[in-house]
């Protein structure tokens, strides 16, 4: 037996399925700026995430038929939109760097000054920016989007202790280049 969730688009939804254009750009109103943040983490560059929601929205609409209602609309656009731009980085064969093995987590003695840091939400998007591409996308469904190892794994084909040891191997990086930065600011 399935059970359907009651979406509070519905009405919308039904409508845009049976090609309503009015209710196709209200969905599209609805959900794009949340598909666009994340094609943006994802895809790390402005054109290629505008590029990837136009295909998210165009493959939801082709597909709107099949959506019966058993999640949300926003998890079921949500899906498609990870699974569109992970399938884009994988045709583009850009270089994961996933590694089968887990590097221990070593953390220094040395006790962080987080008021050091001084970081902006700016600071923190350029340093994803400069990720290397699993890194990014690894910690962007876990940290971002909320996905655990288990279903990261699921999403990119990768085993769960691949998807730990990304998320570990980010976050450390991640640190590295907000010091770095960090210490550049307090240069200037």
């Amino acid at each position: 037996m399935t059970q359907h969730i009651t979406d509070i688009h519905k009405p919308i939804i039904e409508k845009a399925a049976k090609g309503n254009a009015k209710a196709q750009r209200k969905l599209y109103e609805l959900y794009a700026k949340a598909m666009f943040n994340i094609c943006f983490r994802m895809m790390n560059s402005t054109e290629d995430a505008e590029d990837m929601l136009q295909e998210v929205f165009c493959e939801a609409f082709r597909r709107l038929g099949s959506f019966r209602f058993e999640s949300t609309f926003g998890a079921w656009i949500k899906r498609i939109t990870i699974n569109r731009c992970i399938n884009e980085l994988k045709r583009r064969k850009l270089n994961l760097e996933l590694n089968e093995e887990i590097t221990p987590d070593i953390h220094s003695d040395e006790k962080e000054d987080d008021d050091e840091l001084n970081l902006k939400v700016e600071h923190i998007k350029l340093a994803m920016s400069m990720l290397p591409d699993g890194y990014r996308v690894v910690f962007t469904l876990y940290m971002l989007e909320g996905y655990d190892h288990q279903e990261i794994a699921e999403i990119m084909n990768i085993t769960v202790s691949t998807s730990k040891s990304q998320l570990a191997r980010a976050k450390r990086k991640l640190t590295e280049i907000l010091k770095a930065s960090s210490m550049q600011y307090k240069l200037n």
